[in-house]
């Protein structure tokens, strides 16, 4: 059993002190939140030991869970990693590229395991769809949100975007060859709602929006590959695979057969594949006491995190280069 703390006790820090509780192979020690209020309800509500400081916290526990808001990711981390505790970080993984640099420095230097909260990896529709996935040609990312101040103090390509670069640099293998990308800051100071086209070195392009002011929530991903469709819908987990075979089978039921101007036929079925429903925040914080405790490699790497965090940077760049032309 590891000892296990959580820094943030926020609402995404009580989701993951209630995942916690509910995983036999973690012990939880208790969390860490500055804000007063909060930590005397969340130590008082859910029955969790509220520690002094978070140097206090560290000491205590072999893990870390970090679900504090962003710009404190790096402060909290490096602590945790110069005592050489093993962490797991939400995402984004820090503020600032620089800042992840310097935090890849000290996990290589501390030895540990580190494990970064992209969490969607774990939603049961992308498992469900993976295997259906081989070399996408182009993707298209819907994330609409209806707004809620919090998260708003970072542009939404850091708040929610991140979720749909984590996918895209999972399921494409190619270097980033260009990148044009628009937003526009309607409330905040800062992007609510941006698209952006990503293209890659093999020829596959995505075209990826995210918005905190929908009159709608939406989650979904289109996959278009040879042969193949794929559509994802995180927020309602479902997964759909639509295929198109040269060989038309007449006794499948869930498919119908095209004409092509040559004449020849072809075949699209359409498969649901079975979706199997699970906690996908206890999953992660599962998969990463497996990792240390097998000295495996994390499910979501440092590197997967800082590969992310820098090309929704390059993104953020393209947005101000867009912004500054429209200026003049």
């Amino acid at each position: 059993m590891l000892k296990i703390g959580v820094l943030g006790a926020g609402h995404l820090g009580k989701i993951h002190i209630n995942c916690i509780k509910q995983i036999e192979q973690y012990e939880l020690v208790g969390f860490y939140d500055p804000a007063d209020e909060t930590a005397r309800l969340v130590e008082t509500e859910m029955d969790v030991k509220r520690f002094e400081s978070i140097d206090a916290l560290i000491d205590s526990v072999d893990v870390v869970d970090i679900v504090t808001p962003t710009i404190r990711h790096f402060e909290c981390a490096s602590k945790a990693l110069q005592k050489r505790k093993h962490v797991f970080i939400e995402k984004p993984i820090v503020a600032t590229p620089d800042e992840a640099n310097a935090l890849k420095k000290l996990a290589d230097e501390a030895g540990v395991k580190v494990q970064v909260g992209h969490v969607e990896r774990f939603n049961p529709a992308f498992i469900a769809a993976e295997p259906f996935i081989g070399e996408p040609l182009f993707i298209e990312a819907h994330r609409l949100a209806m707004f809620n101040p919090r998260g708003t103090d970072v542009p939404v390509v850091l708040d929610l975007m991140v979720h749909d670069l984590d996918i895209l640099l999972t399921i494409v293998k190619s270097p980033v060859s260009h990148i044009s990308a628009s937003g526009v800051g309607i409330v905040s100071p800062t992007p609510d709602i941006t698209n952006v086209r990503i293209e890659f070195e093999n020829g596959a392009v995505a075209n990826l929006t995210a918005s905190r002011l929908s009159l709608k929530n939406m989650r979904k991903t289109r996959i278009f590959q040879k042969g193949a469709y794929i559509t994802v819908d995180f927020l309602d987990k479902v997964a759909e695979i639509i295929r198109i075979n040269d060989e038309v089978d007449e006794t499948n039921p869930l498919s119908a057969t095209i004409t092509l101007g040559d004449g020849s036929e072809k075949q699209i079925t359409f498969e649901r594949p079975e979706i199997h429903p699970i906690n996908a925040i206890k999953t992660e914080l599962e998969s990463f006491y497996g990792a240390i405790v097998h000295n495996t490699t994390p499910a979501v790497t440092i590197d997967d995190g800082i590969n992310v965090l820098k090309l929704a940077y390059r993104i953020l760049d393209a947005v101000a280069e867009s912004a500054a032309k429209v200026k003049k």
